[in-house]
């Protein structure tokens, strides 16, 4: 049974939506990748202050966070927050078929899961809460975050090692699934666990100790000379070693993935030098932290 506060802010989602669905393709043509989110912030910043909220800009030291507060008297504080930022390489026009927002390319950034409905959806629930509250004599403050470059577990550690969680009653999250059966908190909660990201550098700084010409020329110049591998063959055999333990790093239970970002590093063009520096990003999702550790450690090894 639906109550009048619940009414109440169900009559205000039905009263905002052409709006929301505006405000969602506004965050999805901004397209902004990870610390880039300059619209994308000032945007909420803005429409936050016009709904009433104290707004905290670059939150946490962050010049693309926010914290926003509205208070109705004492009480619980709710938090809820936005995310924001696209993911590099998957640049798309709203459309139905794939082609990239006018005038970018498709090596632009994108809204995949999207956080632009993210986003927009949380600050939906947060007006209708606010709606509800104001009407029916509702105590407690509520606190909206602006969350940028979570894809590459960005703000959320920095706002919560900052304090901008503390004194939460609880915290509502949003996130949108085209799959609705399975979009639950059974699912989330044993699937979207915890998430680990790492960088493992590879650099080869003595290249000329490898093997030394016969002739005493320098490496570099000396093209039948033999050249140490580099740091792109050790990332490869890095790559290749991790594909190869998959099975050997937990036990074929439970829902668990890994995935490796080759990163841009080193030379830009393939010469007659080692390449000198090499990167490689893992990014693994478990139900543990337990299962996350043990899975470093392997990798480590």
């Amino acid at each position: 049974m639906t109550n009048s506060a619940q009414a109440t802010a169900l009559a205000c989602l039905d009263d905002i939506q052409p709006s929301l669905s505006a405000w969602t393709r506004t965050i999805f043509d901004f397209g902004e990748t990870a610390w880039r989110e300059y619209q994308s912030a000032a945007w909420y910043v803005e429409h936050l202050k016009h709904e009433g909220f104290s707004v905290e800009e670059g939150s946490g030291g962050m010049p693309t966070a926010f914290c926003a507060h509205w208070t109705n008297g004492a009480g619980p504080t709710i938090g809820m927050y936005a995310e924001y930022d696209a993911v590099p390489g998957n640049c798309q026009d709203a459309a139905t078929v794939k082609r990239p927002r006018p005038g970018l390319g498709e090596q632009a950034g994108g809204h995949t899961d999207p956080h632009s409905g993210l986003g927009i959806a949380s600050l939906g629930g947060l007006l209708a809460a606010k709606a509800a509250m104001q009407r029916h004599g509702l105590s407690g403050t509520l606190r909206f975050t602006g969350e940028p470059a979570e894809k590459v577990r960005g703000s959320k550690p920095i706002h919560a090692a900052k304090g901008y969680y503390d004194g939460l009653a609880g915290m509502i999250s949003f996130h949108p699934f085209y799959m609705l059966p399975l979009c639950n908190t059974a699912r989330w909660d044993t699937h979207c666990g915890a998430a680990y990201a790492m960088i493992y550098r590879f650099v080869c700084d003595e290249p000329e100790n490898w093997v030394r010409a016969s002739d005493g020329a320098p490496i570099p110049q000396a093209h039948s000379a033999v050249r140490a591998p580099g740091a792109n063959d050790a990332l490869m055999m890095m790559y290749m070693a991790s594909k190869a333990l998959r099975d050997s790093m937990l036990p074929h239970q439970g829902g668990w993935s890994i995935s490796e970002a080759i990163l841009t590093a080193g030379q830009a063009t393939a010469d007659n030098l080692a390449a000198g520096l090499a990167e490689i990003q893992y990014m693994l999702r478990v139900p543990t932290i337990a299962m996350a550790e043990q899975v470093t450690a392997v990798l480590d090894r």
